[in-house]
């Protein structure tokens, strides 16, 4: 899971590492990606889920209205909030 994808490479590269696992299945979502991201992905994992892949692709961050950077201490409240 991510917060998009524009090239894809990144995740491919997790997805590299994680088949050295022998995973039953590599699901990637996302809420947006690029369509050549999209192509390639789907071609790599089991399945591909991401509801918008816009013609016009910039950049991940153009799609939220608050992209902003999430501190360690917000990611620290929020695990031990909800007990992951």
């Amino acid at each position: 899971m991510d917060d998009g994808v524009a090239t894809g490479n990144t995740i491919l590269a997790g997805i590299s590492m994680l088949r050295k696992r022998n995973p039953a299945k590599i699901v990637v979502a996302v809420p947006v990606s690029s369509i050549s991201a999209a192509k390639k992905l789907t071609e790599v994992v089991d399945d591909f889920i991401c509801p918008y892949t816009p013609a016009d692709f910039y950049g991940v961050g153009e799609h939220y209205q608050d992209f902003s950077e999430v501190t360690d201490e917000e990611v620290i409240r929020i695990i031990r909030t909800n007990k992951l």
